[in-house]
């Protein structure tokens, strides 16, 4: 009966990884809508607002997902980050 203690406490720590894994991958996911308030902050630091907000649009919108941040920290959103166009980066 010494195994029946850490069975259980293995199933409370499975659940709770569960649980917590899965508020992280909701949380990558975008609706269409929350796509224009997170390109503009994702935008807000290039000179080059224009073309940026319209690929990150662009990109968010068929990803549904943004990197955090104004730059960098593409590996968080995968669609986003290997979408590419003549074999250069599609989203900023």
């Amino acid at each position: 009966m010494t195994g029946r203690p850490y069975a259980s406490l293995l199933l409370l720590v499975s659940l709770f990884l569960l649980i917590t894994f899965s508020d992280i991958a909701e949380a990558t996911k975008l609706r269409p809508l929350d796509c224009k308030p997170k390109c503009t902050y994702r935008c807000s630091a290039t000179s080059h607002k224009k073309p940026c907000l319209f690929f990150c649009l662009r990109c968010c919108s068929k990803c549904l997902c943004v990197p955090p941040g104004t730059q960098g920290n593409k590996q968080v959103c995968p669609c986003y980050n290997n979408w590419k166009n003549k074999g250069r980066p599609m989203c900023p």
